[in-house]
C-alpha cells in the first residue's frame, strides 16, 4: 500500500503521516530525511545532495528519484510505505508511477489536507519548536500547548520560534506551494485517487483524529 500525503506547510501532514504509519504498520518516508540521511553519510550521493541543499535549491528530479528507488527496494518496504515530502510536481509523480509500475505497484491513494491560507498563517505562527535535535518535537499555543509554559514536555529543553515561522516567511512558502502544487492536486484527483481532509482551526480534531478518518476511508 503506497500512500502519498499532500499537504501545505503548517497542515501537520508529517504528524499525521507518522500517526497513519503506525496504525498500518508501514514506514512513513519522508524525502527531507532521507536527504539528511545522505548527507551525513557523506558518501558521493550525500555529497551531491548536499551541494544543493546547502546553496538553498531543490533537489533536482532526477537525483530525487534515485534515491527514492533505492529506499523502496528495502526490505521494510515489502507492504508499503507513506511518502511525505515527495512527489511536490506532477512530473514528479509520473516518474514515481513509472518506478512503482516497474515493481510493480502503484500509489493507493493521495491525502490532501487542505487548510486555508489565513488559518496556517495563525497556525505557524503560535508554533512552538523544541531545538532538541534528537526531540524536534512541536507544539501549538492553541491546540498543543505544552505542561509547563515554554518548555517540552518530552526532554526538557526551553522551546524556540523558529526564524522562519514569521507571516511574511510563510505566505511567501505557502505562494511556492500552491504554485507548484496545484497540477500534482490535479493530476491524482484526475487518477480518482485523491483523499482531501478539509481542515480548520475552530475544529476539535487533533492529528490522531484525522488519521483515524485517513484509516477508515482506506478500509472502504
Amino acid at each position: 500500500m503506497i500512500i502519498i500525503m499532500l499537504g501545505a506547510p503548517g497542515t501537520g501532514k508529517g504528524t499525521v503521516g507518522n500517526l497513519l504509519a503506525l496504525k498500518l504498520k508501514i514506514p512513513h518516508i519522508s524525502s527531507g530525511e532521507i536527504f539528511r540521511a545522505y548527507i551525513n553519510s557523506d558518501d558521493e550521493i550525500g555529497k551531491e545532495v548536499k551541494s544543493y541543499v546547502s546553496e538553498g535549491k531543490l533537489v533536482p528530479d532526477e537525483l530525487t528519484i534515485r534515491i527514492l528507488e533505492k529506499r523502496l527496494q528495502e526490505p521494510d518496504i515489502q507492504n508499503g510505505c507513506i511518502l511525505d515530502g515527495y512527489p511536490r510536481t506532477a512530473r514528479q509523480a509520473e516518474s514515481l508511477d513509472t518506478l512503482l509500475k516497474a515493481q510493480k505497484r502503484s500509489v493507493k491513494v493521495a491525502v490532501n489536507l487542505s487548510l486555508s491560507d489565513d488559518e496556517i498563517v495563525d497556525r505557524i505562527t503560535k508554533r512552538r519548536t523544541c531545538p532538541n535535535l534528537e526531540c524536534r518535537e512541536i507544539y501549538n499555543l492553541d491546540f498543543k500547548i505544552p505542561k509547563i509554559e515554554n518548555i517540552c514536555d518530552k526532554c526538557g529543553t526551553e522551546l524556540v520560534i523558529r526564524e522562519d515561522d514569521n507571516e511574511a516567511t510563510i505566505r511567501k512558502r505557502l505562494e511556492n506551494y500552491h504554485n507548484i502544487s496545484e497540477n500534482l492536486i490535479e493530476y491524482y484527483q484526475h487518477k480518482d485517487i485523491l483523499y482531501t481532509v478539509k481542515l480548520n482551526n475552530e475544529s476539535n480534531k487533533v492529528s490522531s483524529d484525522i488519521a483515524k478518518e485517513i484509516e477508515e476511508y482506506l478500509k472502504k
